[in-house]
């Protein structure tokens, strides 16, 4: 049983490599559906804006107001600015967007793709001569790498102005203070992870989505199994990710 198990995980990271590989590759060779490609980047990125949005303000602001009692039992509260901005940046903004975003469109890729596959939709593509990861998987590989980290931007912004509210409102922590220390916060390796991180993230819950997808079998309960399974795993390789990608920065730029 352990033994069969195993077999069966190896062989799916196998599959996974090289379908993900030729994504990739089909990038370097003609043709290249660009059509598609904004289509997909306008159904990830305008589709996903508003609830990335709200989720980064309401966010801000939750740490503002949890953080407030913290910060004072230090004599630390003029601080808040530089606490919103920082965890934003470097943690919750990007893990959080690329786990909504997979929770909304990874589980769409799965089931649109799966739906396809299980009406034969893609045998008759291959049928006549067009590559389906070509025309499926490289244009949401693509569209999803390029929006994500737009959106993790936009929660970010959203999240230092919810932290701005409780802040200034409720704290009464002068607006060119919170904004002064949010900027100071900034330093280049924590932009950089920042922003390295959305990339990754949307790199793996692309991928994945499509992979299940393209692999779904058994009609009907084989797509609502891809979906799950497309959801869950992007999710736990997002945080393995993280996790990865924050030592190797700390160690970079201690």
């Amino acid at each position: 049983m352990i033994e069969s198990t195993a077999k069966n995980v190896v062989l799916s990271v196998q599959e996974y490599t090289l379908y993900t590989w030729r994504a990739v590759l089909c990038l370097f060779s003609k043709p290249v559906y660009w059509t598609d490609t904004l289509v997909q980047a306008d159904t990830i990125g305008a589709g996903s804006a508003l609830i990335v949005a709200l989720t980064g303000f309401f966010l801000g602001a939750v740490l503002a107001l949890e953080s407030d009692s913290l910060l004072a039992a230090f004599g630390a509260t003029g601080y808040m600015g530089r606490f919103v901005g920082m965890t934003m940046l470097v943690e919750l903004g990007p893990v959080l967007t690329g786990i909504i975003v997979a929770g909304r469109n990874a589980s769409t890729m799965a089931s649109e793709l799966g739906s396809m596959v299980v009406t034969e939709q893609v045998d008759a593509m291959s049928s006549l001569g067009v590559d389906p990861v070509r025309k499926l998987v490289t244009p949401r590989l693509v569209a999803t790498v390029v929006t994500l980290p737009l959106l993790t931007l936009l929660a970010d912004a959203f999240g230092l102005l919810g932290g701005g509210w409780i802040a200034v409102v409720r704290l009464h922590i002068p607006v060119h203070k919170y904004i002064s220390d949010a900027y100071a916060t900034a330093g280049w390796p924590d932009v950089m992870q920042g922003l390295v991180k959305p990339v990754v993230f949307a790199f793996i819950l692309a991928s994945d989505g499509c992979f299940y997808g393209m692999r779904t079998s058994g009609g009907a309960e084989g797509v609502s199994r891809s979906t799950i399974q497309a959801v869950v795993t992007s999710s736990l390789l997002i945080l393995m990710a993280d996790f990865m990608i924050s030592h190797i920065m700390i160690q970079l730029f201690p």
